[in-house]
C-alpha cells in the first residue's frame, strides 16, 4: 500500500441522481428521492477514490464501516456532491469522513473504513466464510 495521503486530504465526487437512486422495496416507490443505500453506493465510492490511488497492483480495498447520518433529501434529476476528507491510516485501513450536499443543503455526513489487503488474503477471507 502507497502511504501517499495524510489526515485532510480530500477528494470530491459529484453524482446525478436518477429514477434508479430512489428509495424502493420490492419493486414499489417508497419515495421520489435519492434512497439510503444508493447513498450509500455513492459514499463508498467516493471514498474508494483514495484506496484507487493507495492500493498496488496486488491488492485491493475492502469495506470495514460505514455510517450515514441521513439529514435532507436529493430529489431526482439534483446533482449530489460528495466531499471525503481522510481522518486517519491506521496500518492498512483508510478512514475517511465524509459530507454530502446538493448546493448548499446537506443530505448526509459520516464517516467510511476500508482495508487495503492482498487480494489472495481477501480471497481467502471469502472462501472460509463460504464454508462455513
Amino acid at each position: 500500500m502507497k502511504a501517499i495521503f495524510k489526515p485532510g486530504d480530500k477528494k470530491k465526487y459529484t453524482v446525478r441522481i436518477t429514477k434508479q437512486d430512489v428509495a424502493a422495496f420490492h419493486n414499489e416507490v417508497v419515495h421520489e428521492v435519492c434512497s439510503t443505500f444508493a447513498l450509500a453506493r455513492e459514499i463508498e465510492w467516493s471514498t474508494r477514490l483514495f484506496v484507487l490511488e493507495m492500493k498496488e497492483e496486488m491488492e485491493e480495498g475492502i469495506g470495514t464501516r460505514l455510517e450515514i447520518n441521513h439529514k435532507g433529501p436529493a430529489f431526482v434529476g439534483e446533482t449530489l456532491s460528495i466531499e471525503a476528507t481522510v481522518e486517519r491510516i491506521e496500518k492498512n485501513e483508510l478512514l475517511c469522513s465524509y459530507i454530502a450536499r446538493v448546493g448548499d443543503r446537506l443530505v448526509a455526513e459520516g464517516v467510511t473504513g476500508q482495508k487495503v489487503l492482498p487480494k489472495k488474503k481477501i480471497k481467502e477471507i471469502f472462501e472460509k466464510a463460504a464454508d462455513v
